[in-house]
Protein backbone atom coordinates (compact mmCIF):
# COMPACT_ATOMS: atom_id res chain seq x y z
CA UNK A 1 0.00 0.00 0.00
CA UNK A 2 1.62 3.59 -0.76
CA UNK A 3 1.80 5.62 1.99
CA UNK A 4 1.61 9.93 1.89
CA UNK A 5 2.54 11.89 5.00
CA UNK A 6 0.27 14.68 6.47
CA UNK A 7 2.60 17.39 7.77
CA UNK A 8 -0.02 18.51 10.51
CA UNK A 9 -0.53 18.54 14.38
CA UNK A 10 -4.21 18.73 13.61
CA UNK A 11 -5.61 15.20 14.19
CA UNK A 12 -9.04 16.38 12.71
CA UNK A 13 -7.76 17.09 9.58
CA UNK A 14 -5.70 13.66 9.41
CA UNK A 15 -9.28 11.91 9.94
CA UNK A 16 -10.89 13.92 7.06
CA UNK A 17 -7.69 12.92 4.76
CA UNK A 18 -7.64 8.98 6.29
CA UNK A 19 -11.27 8.72 5.00
CA UNK A 20 -10.91 9.57 1.28
CA UNK A 21 -7.41 8.27 0.99
CA UNK A 22 -8.46 4.56 1.74
CA UNK A 23 -11.23 4.80 -0.94
CA UNK A 24 -7.69 4.63 -3.25
CA UNK A 25 -5.68 2.36 -1.17
CA UNK A 26 -3.21 4.79 0.16
CA UNK A 27 -2.45 5.17 3.84
CA UNK A 28 -2.25 8.69 5.16
CA UNK A 29 0.61 8.80 8.23
CA UNK A 30 0.54 12.11 10.51
CA UNK A 31 3.42 13.24 10.66
CA UNK A 32 3.71 16.45 13.11
CA UNK A 33 6.24 18.62 12.85
CA UNK A 34 5.96 22.53 12.07
CA UNK A 35 7.05 24.42 9.14
CA UNK A 36 6.91 28.18 8.97
CA UNK A 37 3.77 30.00 8.21
CA UNK A 38 4.59 33.63 6.25
CA UNK A 39 2.19 36.52 6.89
CA UNK A 40 0.61 37.28 3.91
CA UNK A 41 -2.51 37.31 2.13
CA UNK A 42 -3.01 34.31 0.81
CA UNK A 43 -3.50 30.91 1.79
CA UNK A 44 -1.71 29.52 -1.58
CA UNK A 45 1.31 31.55 -0.81
CA UNK A 46 1.52 30.08 2.51
CA UNK A 47 1.28 26.43 1.70
CA UNK A 48 4.38 26.87 -0.97
CA UNK A 49 6.40 28.53 1.43
CA UNK A 50 5.60 25.50 3.90
CA UNK A 51 6.49 22.70 1.15
CA UNK A 52 9.40 24.65 0.10
CA UNK A 53 10.51 23.83 3.41
CA UNK A 54 9.54 20.63 4.25
CA UNK A 55 11.16 19.50 1.41
CA UNK A 56 14.30 20.30 2.46
CA UNK A 57 14.10 18.26 5.22
CA UNK A 58 11.80 15.45 4.33
CA UNK A 59 12.30 12.60 1.89
CA UNK A 60 8.63 11.09 1.64
CA UNK A 61 6.05 12.89 -0.55
CA UNK A 62 3.59 14.46 1.80
CA UNK A 63 0.60 16.81 1.97
CA UNK A 64 0.07 20.03 3.68
CA UNK A 65 -3.30 22.07 4.34
CA UNK A 66 -3.96 25.59 5.28
CA UNK A 67 -7.52 26.78 5.41
CA UNK A 68 -8.99 29.75 6.32
CA UNK A 69 -12.13 31.03 7.32
CA UNK A 70 -12.99 34.49 5.12
CA UNK A 71 -16.03 36.55 6.85
CA UNK A 72 -17.71 39.78 4.63
CA UNK A 73 -18.54 41.43 6.98
CA UNK A 74 -15.43 41.83 8.59
CA UNK A 75 -13.28 42.17 5.54
CA UNK A 76 -12.04 38.86 5.00
CA UNK A 77 -10.96 38.29 8.93
CA UNK A 78 -9.78 36.09 9.96
CA UNK A 79 -8.46 35.09 6.85
CA UNK A 80 -5.15 33.72 6.66
CA UNK A 81 -4.82 34.20 10.32
CA UNK A 82 -7.59 32.00 11.57
CA UNK A 83 -6.03 29.21 13.61
CA UNK A 84 -3.82 32.36 15.34
CA UNK A 85 -7.56 34.40 15.78
CA UNK A 86 -9.16 30.81 16.76
CA UNK A 87 -6.54 29.85 19.66
CA UNK A 88 -6.80 33.06 20.81
CA UNK A 89 -10.77 34.06 21.14
CA UNK A 90 -12.60 30.92 19.60
CA UNK A 91 -15.46 30.99 17.76
CA UNK A 92 -17.17 32.84 20.95
CA UNK A 93 -14.63 35.43 20.35
CA UNK A 94 -15.85 35.86 16.56
CA UNK A 95 -19.38 35.38 17.66
CA UNK A 96 -18.71 38.95 19.63
CA UNK A 97 -16.89 40.59 16.39
CA UNK A 98 -20.85 39.73 14.62
CA UNK A 99 -22.83 40.39 17.54
CA UNK A 100 -24.65 43.23 15.56
CA UNK A 101 -23.77 42.49 11.85
CA UNK A 102 -26.57 41.54 9.65
CA UNK A 103 -24.35 40.91 6.62
CA UNK A 104 -23.28 36.77 8.03
CA UNK A 105 -21.87 35.48 4.88
CA UNK A 106 -18.59 33.56 5.05
CA UNK A 107 -16.10 31.47 2.92
CA UNK A 108 -14.14 28.90 4.33
CA UNK A 109 -11.11 28.14 1.55
CA UNK A 110 -8.76 25.32 1.72
CA UNK A 111 -5.70 24.58 -0.06
CA UNK A 112 -4.01 21.12 0.10
CA UNK A 113 -0.14 21.32 -1.04
CA UNK A 114 1.85 17.89 -2.53
CA UNK A 115 5.56 18.09 -2.42
CA UNK A 116 8.05 15.11 -3.11
CA UNK A 117 11.65 16.17 -3.06
CA UNK A 118 13.34 17.99 -5.74
CA UNK A 119 9.73 18.02 -7.53
CA UNK A 120 7.94 21.45 -8.08
CA UNK A 121 4.94 21.49 -5.89
CA UNK A 122 1.03 20.86 -6.43
CA UNK A 123 -1.64 23.06 -5.14
CA UNK A 124 -5.34 22.19 -4.82
CA UNK A 125 -7.79 24.76 -3.98
CA UNK A 126 -11.30 24.19 -2.47
CA UNK A 127 -14.21 26.55 -1.14
CA UNK A 128 -17.35 26.08 0.76
CA UNK A 129 -19.85 29.61 1.16
CA UNK A 130 -22.31 30.04 4.05
CA UNK A 131 -23.36 31.92 6.95
CA UNK A 132 -21.99 32.36 10.43
CA UNK A 133 -24.67 31.53 13.02
CA UNK A 134 -26.03 33.43 15.69
CA UNK A 135 -24.50 30.64 18.89
CA UNK A 136 -22.30 27.79 18.28
CA UNK A 137 -24.13 24.58 17.36
CA UNK A 138 -23.20 20.48 17.24
CA UNK A 139 -20.26 18.77 18.99
CA UNK A 140 -18.42 17.01 15.66
CA UNK A 141 -15.62 18.47 13.97
CA UNK A 142 -12.89 21.32 15.24
CA UNK A 143 -12.10 24.70 14.54
CA UNK A 144 -14.49 27.17 13.41
CA UNK A 145 -17.75 24.11 12.53
CA UNK A 146 -19.53 24.90 15.04
CA UNK A 147 -20.46 28.38 13.93
CA UNK A 148 -20.39 27.55 9.80
CA UNK A 149 -23.63 26.81 8.25
CA UNK A 150 -22.53 26.10 4.22
CA UNK A 151 -25.02 27.25 1.58
CA UNK A 152 -28.16 24.62 1.16
CA UNK A 153 -27.47 23.89 4.31
CA UNK A 154 -29.10 24.13 7.78
CA UNK A 155 -26.86 22.75 10.44
CA UNK A 156 -23.11 23.63 11.30
CA UNK A 157 -20.03 21.43 10.08
CA UNK A 158 -20.07 20.48 13.91
CA UNK A 159 -23.41 19.29 13.43
CA UNK A 160 -22.75 16.79 10.89
CA UNK A 161 -20.65 13.54 10.59
CA UNK A 162 -17.32 13.55 8.65
CA UNK A 163 -18.87 12.24 5.67
CA UNK A 164 -21.27 14.69 5.31
CA UNK A 165 -19.26 17.20 6.11
CA UNK A 166 -16.94 15.96 3.46
CA UNK A 167 -19.44 16.52 1.00
CA UNK A 168 -20.03 20.24 1.39
CA UNK A 169 -16.55 21.54 2.96
CA UNK A 170 -13.73 23.52 1.56
CA UNK A 171 -11.68 20.56 2.72
CA UNK A 172 -13.52 17.87 1.36
CA UNK A 173 -13.62 19.49 -1.90
CA UNK A 174 -10.00 20.49 -2.34
CA UNK A 175 -9.32 16.89 -0.69
CA UNK A 176 -11.38 15.50 -3.87
CA UNK A 177 -8.65 17.66 -6.03
CA UNK A 178 -6.11 16.30 -4.51
CA UNK A 179 -7.12 12.60 -4.62
CA UNK A 180 -8.32 12.99 -8.53
CA UNK A 181 -4.39 13.42 -8.63
CA UNK A 182 -3.16 10.55 -7.26
CA UNK A 183 -6.19 8.81 -9.41
CA UNK A 184 -4.19 9.60 -12.53
CA UNK A 185 -0.20 8.80 -11.12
Amino acid sequence: MKKIYFITGNKGKVIEAKNKFSEIGIEVIQKNFGYPEIQTNSLEEVAIYGVKHIQNHFDKPFILEDAGLFIEQLNGFPGVYSAFVFYSIGCKGVLKLMENSKNRKATFRSVFAYGEQNKKQKIFVGESNGIITQKEKGNNGFGYDPIFIPNSETRTFAEMETGEKNIFSHRGKSLEKLIDFFKIQ
